[in-house]
């Protein structure tokens, strides 16, 4: 019943900040047990988590990302948000929202949400 839709905008210019939301719809982000976070997909390489949040209000960011990325709630419940800043072009990728019960490697599991992902540019 869950459902997770990336929102944000496709291009966005070097040392800018991104900001990407992902609307939930069939559950609330503060139920249940289970981490809201994002993956991403540079083309070419694996995917890798960039950060989360969990239901209990915990976060987790990728080390590598940590100084430059936060993940945030609102206050609906039905959203959260993907702050990156400075953004480089190694920063283009895929970017997706997801619903997983446990962090771990990047792999669709049974349970998990995923959504359908959204194409994020970084150019001059």
């Amino acid at each position: 019943q869950v459902q997770l839709q990336e929102s944000g905008p496709g291009l966005v210019k070097p040392s800018q900040t991104l900001s990407l939301t992902c609307t939930v719809s069939g559950g609330s982000i503060t139920a249940g047990y289970y981490w809201w976070g994002w993956i991403r997909l540079p083309p070419g390489k694996q995917r890798e988590w960039v950060g989360a949040i969990h239901s209990t209000g915990a976060t987790y960011y990728a080390p590598s990302l940590k100084s430059r990325t936060s993940i945030s709630r609102h206050t609906s419940e039905t959203q959260f948000t993907l702050q990156l800043n400075s953004v480089t072009p190694e920063d283009t990728a895929v970017y997706y929202c997801v619903r997983v019960g446990t962090l771990g490697d990047t792999t669709p599991r049974s349970g998990d949400y995923w959504g359908q992902g959204t194409q994020v540019t970084v150019s001059s």
